[in-house]
């Protein structure tokens, strides 16, 4: 066999494991999303969400707390109830009539890693600007997007934007770091907007986790909230060949899903999530993947070998 055949073959058994994956994928990720479409399966911000009823609530503590969602998840939810005790029964009404005068000496004991009180107060000035000038986060958000494009990378944009071109005078001291903007990433930066894909997701999809709160963006328009689980799992299983973590990752492995179910590609977000929250995957790990429940629709040996450059990026 010559050397032209040989890597006509070798390319054509490729094609064929790869397409033997995706076979495999779509139900696994299925079987998967099935085991984790619970309340009780994971510990997650969300559910703090939850206990509030109102949509307005819902959707004002769905911001604060994706706002606060990095760290230890222990701290995380540390952070969001003190915050929500601060706003008390009802949140919507309480950013509303916000005085941030008044209100920085309650916010100064407050902090989430290298976020800060008057950041914190920064943040509900810029909602407290959006509830009053648009009536809620959605309609402010609408008011940017196009229902007509991909995704909501573009109004991602212009959300952040808008939200920022907020008065924060007074709220900061002279020479101090404003940190409000980690609050509102851009894609057009190369961010992946993790914390807020993490808010639309809450607000736009229905199921037992998401809310649904949300009825003028589409599901099938979301972006993954892209953390450190779904790229371990997503470059294992082949959904992104960016290596960088980043809105191209994000939005790649976004399309990946995409194929699979173009309606509702970030169905499996909370499974893939949790998956590496679990230490299930071994991607990067020494050890196997022997407790990975989408073993056989992955491909850690070619990803692996990808990583230390032997295999085309």
């Amino acid at each position: 066999m010559n050397r032209a055949a040989s890597t006509h073959r070798s390319l054509s058994v490729a094609r064929q494991a790869r397409a033997g994956r995706r076979a495999r994928l779509g139900p696994a990720l299925e079987g998967l999303y099935r085991t984790f479409d619970r309340v009780e399966s994971a510990t997650d911000p969300v559910h703090i969400v939850r206990r509030f009823t109102r949509p307005d609530d819902r959707e004002v503590v769905g911001f604060l707390a994706a706002a606060l969602a990095f760290g230890r998840v222990a701290s995380v939810l540390q952070s969001i109830e003190a915050l929500l005790a601060l706003a008390g029964p009802s949140p919507a009404a309480y950013v509303r009539r916000f005085d941030p005068a008044r209100e920085r000496t309650r916010f100064a004991a407050l902090g989430h890693r290298w976020i800060r009180g008057a950041d914190l107060v920064a943040l509900v000035r810029a909602l407290q600007r959006i509830l009053v000038e648009a009536g809620s986060i959605e309609a402010f958000f609408a008011a940017g997007d196009d229902p007509l494009a991909v995704d909501v990378g573009q109004a991602l944009d212009s959300f952040s934007a808008r939200a920022l071109d907020t008065g924060l005078g007074g709220i900061y001291q002279p020479g101090a770091t404003r940190r409000v903007g980690y609050f509102f990433p851009r894609p057009s930066s190369g961010s992946a907007c993790k914390r807020l894909n993490l808010f639309l997701r809450w607000m736009v999809r229905r199921d037992a986790i998401d809310l649904g709160v949300w009825s003028r963006v589409a599901p099938a328009r979301l972006v993954v909230p892209l953390d450190t689980h779904v790229i371990r799992v997503g470059r294992c299983l082949g959904l992104t060949r960016y290596a960088s973590p980043g809105w191209k990752m994000a939005a790649e492995i976004t399309a990946s899903l995409r194929a699979l179910n173009p309606a509702d590609p970030i169905r499996y977000d909370f499974s893939l999530c949790h998956v590496g929250m679990m230490g299930a995957c071994g991607f990067g790990r020494s050890g196997s993947s022997a407790r990975c429940p989408l073993r056989g629709a992955c491909a850690p040996r070619k990803v692996e070998r990808w990583k230390s450059g032997k295999v085309e990026k």
